[in-house]
Parts: structure tokens; sequence; C-alpha cells
């Protein structure tokens, strides 16, 4: 008799799907939250100067500026 068993052993289709979701996230190397913050900080401070959001953009290169239409009457 075995010890263990596999995914496909006594599992529907659904459920051998998600315990092989939950072994692949197990072994995902984890941050505590505090650091992951700081990093985020970090990368942010350090990329302000080209964040158009912080920056602004010139009216010539905004994509997001309304269409000038040409008319003829």
């Amino acid at each position: 008799m075995k010890e263990g068993f596999g995914v496909n052993d006594r599992c529907s289709p659904r459920e051998a799907k998600v315990v092989q979701q939950l072994r692949l996230e197990a072994g995902f190397n984890q941050v505590k939250a505090s650091q992951a913050a700081a990093d985020l900080k970090e990368f942010c401070l350090k990329n302000a100067q080209r964040d158009p959001l912080l920056t602004g953009t010139s009216p010539n290169t905004n994509p997001f500026r309304p269409q000038k239409f040409c008319s003829f009457l």
C-alpha cells in the first residue's frame, strides 16, 4: 500500500488542478510585506523622473489630447 497519494489517485480533475496549483505556489520565494513595501518605495523614488503622471507630458507628445479636426466651410 502507498504511503501518500498522487494528484490523480483519489481526486477529481478539478481537485487535481487545485492541488497542482498549491504545490506550485508553495515553491515561491516569499518576501515580508514590509520588505516588499520598502522595495516598491525605492523603485518609485528611483523612477519618479520618468513617470508621466508625476512630471506631466508636453502638449505635443500627449497621446490623450483632444484631436483637432479640420473643417472647411
